[in-house]
């Protein structure tokens, strides 16, 4: 593999596509030694709409049954979230997330935007995919930075380096934004009672459910909103494209569950709750919305027609995955949803192509034996304005990790997974103590008709580890997992139908985020660990993989006890030319670390304190515009020389 090969950008291709992953048990590392899992061959799914309303509503109820218990969805010990959902536990040996993990090419996405006149132009958020936008706490066009890190929307003039507008969005907390000339798209939540009538019961008690806004913000003058679509159930995350926007909606069942109190048994509780779920009109699966107009009108009904309602067949769900398109910055609309009874929680997109992953803590416990982990795919072309197309459909084996364990290549899908799978205490006690035992693979899929064909499948990667970070880049690919040490696998996926291990590089800690850095770089940033598997603090790592047979690690820079948001949130990772800057908590105070990327490893700039407020300690984003470095966080902006890293200004958001 030649050093030019690895610098190729993943390409842009036509088909768009949508991935529902539906996954019952989720990975755990076992000891090193297990068995691999066998590879399950990838399987067509297919995806037909439901002939009428009546026939969407007996399959929900169907779906729902085995999942019933005493306390509802799950059983008693389980996690109820907000929006009705039931979330499993995390994968084992996973950190636990400080925010949503969300992790391109060989070369940087962070590349020169031109700014101002004049100026040297602006760092614009990090993303998987090249000319596809992605929503975060912070934006900046180089003439204004736009924010909504301490929940409020504030726009910054960079030049005057002052807040020239604040504004209380409705629908809760501001969480993200997107940005498109003068006009921002800024997501919201909030979690709120909201009652849920059934034909026999009437209004029954009112549950707690999850809500999410999508407010469009004219910036021209002091900002102003142009309207808002509040929406039951949760906002999972968007993409833009161009002028388009697709946002992804997860909505649980919204019953009226009864619990073992006052006198009431769990027996009763039970058959209650089968009643509950057995008489449920179909407006308690789908989705509502409320569109409120910039003069004040309002409009509301359901977020899809149950008509419009699709299913993958064999695998039923009990809840609606929705995708919402919006023309930007259009008027705001409904988002003329369509959608499909499937879960998800993870998002990624191409210029053409939207998928949606599970995470695996979405459907509920269920109370019959847990199976083997499988990811069901979803092809929906999104290349044309208006709803997506569904146009092909297939499973794989195993769980996803993140929106970086998919990538399109010519023509073909490659899709990283962990495989989980009961241990045998006959072949390893250890193993079967733990319960499961686990071996990740990469398999390589084609649309063939209205299905995805395997085409290629590497299997036996960590036996008895599991992925923490994956990176795809044109035709080679980059794997790690860890339990004890960190084995770096680089892959030669040239060949589609023989995808090869050529690689393999074992060294002591994780990463968890790579980034391609251009002339066969890639960085890390994770943890440092022990050999015997105890993290150390935040290591951001250089690796030479110019000859993909042969990786080394060049150099590293560890910060003993510190943790990195990056490990959770790439985010706020950010490369700028040859600097390299990422949010630290070291002992209780947050810095942005500034390191200056050479051939032979890194040089320490200095540490960009900041001031933070009462819920978080220091920056959360750092930016560039022009010659200066911004650190953002809830409790304002600091200022400072990109080439000294001196404080010029302090921008406060009280």
């Amino acid at each position: 593999m030649t050093r030019r090969s690895l610098r190729g950008r993943a390409a842009l291709l036509g088909g768009a596509a949508l991935v529902v992953a539906m996954s019952t048990a989720s990975a755990a590392p076992v000891a090193v030694g297990a068995r691999p899992a066998p590879l399950i061959e990838a399987v067509p799914v297919d995806l037909v709409a439901f002939d009428t309303c009546d026939t969407a509503l007996a399959e929900l109820r169907r779906a729902i049954a085995p999942h019933v218990g005493a306390y509802g969805l799950g059983g008693h010990g389980s996690s109820t979230r907000a929006d009705g959902e039931v979330a499993l536990d995390s994968r084992a040996g996973a950190t636990p997330p400080v925010a949503a993990q969300r992790e391109a090419a060989a070369v940087p996405d962070q590349a020169a935007v031109p700014g101002r006149p004049g100026g040297a132009g602006h760092s614009s958020t990090n993303a998987h995919e090249s000319g596809v936008d992605e929503p975060d706490l912070v934006k900046t066009d180089g003439e204004r930075v736009v924010t909504v890190a301490d929940g409020r929307l504030r726009v910054v003039d960079a030049a005057d380096r002052r807040v020239t507008g604040t504004l209380d969005l409705p629908g809760g907390h501001a969480s993200r934004l997107l940005l498109h000339g003068d006009r921002a798209l800024v997501v919201s939540t909030s979690t709120s009672a909201a009652p849920v009538s059934t034909p026999e019961r009437g209004v029954a008690d009112s549950p707690a459910e999850q809500g999410s806004s999508i407010t469009l913000v004219d910036l021209a003058g002091e900002p102003r909103a142009l309207g808002s679509l509040t929406f039951t159930g949760r906002f999972v995350d968007a993409r833009q494209t161009g002028d388009v926007v697709r946002v992804v909606v997860h909505s649980g069942p919204r019953l009226p569950w009864v619990h073992p109190t006052d006198g009431r048994g769990a027996a009763r509780s039970l058959v209650e709750n089968r009643e509950v779920a057995a008489s449920a009109p179909i407006e308690a699966w789908l989705p509502r919305y409320e569109l409120v107009d910039v003069d004040g009108s309002r409009a509301q009904g359901p977020l899809v027609a149950c008509d419009r309602l699709s299913h993958p067949v064999g695998d039923p769900a009990t809840s609606v995955l929705s995708v919402l398109t919006f023309d930007f910055p259009g008027e705001l609309g409904s988002g003329d949803a369509v959608a499909i009874t499937a879960d998800g929680d993870t998002v990624y997109g191409t210029g053409t192509s939207l998928y949606v992953a599970d995470d695996h803590r979405l459907r509920p416990r269920s109370r019959t034996a847990p199976t083997a982990p499988t990811t069901a795919i979803h092809q929906f072309d999104t290349s044309r304005p208006g709803p997506p197309r569904h146009v092909a459909s297939g499973e794989v084996p195993g769980a996803l990790l993140n929106q970086y364990a998919l990538s399109e290549h010519d023509g073909h899908l490659r899709v990283a997974t962990t495989t989980s799978e009961p241990a045998d205490v006959t072949e390893d006690r250890n193993s079967a103590r733990r319960g499961v035992r686990t071996q990740s693979s990469v398999t390589v899929l084609k649309r063939e008709g209205k299905a995805f064909e395997q085409v290629g499948a590497l299997d036996g990667l960590g036996v008895g580890e599991r992925i923490y970070s994956v990176r795809f880049a044109g035709p080679v690919g980059y794997v790690v997992t860890f339990r004890q040490v960190d084995p770096l696998y680089a892959l030669d996926l040239s060949d589609p139908a023989n995808p090869r291990r050529v690689g393999e590089l074992k060294i002591t800690g994780y990463s968890a985020y790579l980034h391609p850095a251009g002339d066969g770089r890639l960085i890390g940033v994770g943890q440092e660990a022990t050999r015997q598997g105890r993290t150390t603090g935040t290591q951001v790592s250089l690796f030479d993989v110019s000859d993909p047979a042969a990786p080394t690690k060049v150099a590293g820079h560890h910060l003993p006890g510190a943790h990195s948001e990056v490990e959770f949130d790439p985010h706020a990772f950010l490369l700028w030319r040859d600097l390299v800057v990422v949010p630290v908590v070291d002992g209780g105070a947050t810095g942005l670390l500034v390191l200056r990327l050479g051939d032979t490893g890194f040089t320490e700039l200095g540490t960009v304190r900041g001031r933070g407020a009462a819920h978080h300690p220091g920056p959360l984003r750092a930016l560039v515009i022009g010659e200066e470095l911004w650190a953002v966080s809830a409790a304002g902006a600091q200022v400072s020389g990109l080439a000294d890293l001196a404080q010029r200004a302090w921008v406060p958001f009280t």
